[in-house]
């Protein structure tokens, strides 16, 4: 893992002047550049395979959810009626 540089809170906890702090941003942006064009991005087809995938899981869940709702709602009417 990197080691940072210095203090990262240098400048923040003593007000710092607004040149030092833009300057940490956009520095702070071009490494989340960098980081995020080493990524290994997935191709269009596996995506949206999972994609696809996370969606039939979460309708599958939602109707289990929905029947276990409804059933344990009627036998709590029955006994509560």
């Amino acid at each position: 893992m990197a080691r940072a540089r210095g203090n990262p809170l240098k400048g923040v906890l003593d007000g710092g002047s607004s040149t030092r702090r833009s300057r940490g941003l956009f520095s702070f942006i071009g490494e989340v550049w960098t980081e995020l064009n080493r990524v290994t991005w997935p191709s269009r087809e596996t995506a949206t395979r999972l994609t696809m995938l996370v969606l039939a899981v979460t309708v599958v869940a939602a109707i289990f959810l929905g029947i276990w709702d409804f059933g344990f709602t009627q036998i709590a009417d029955r006994y509560i009626n």
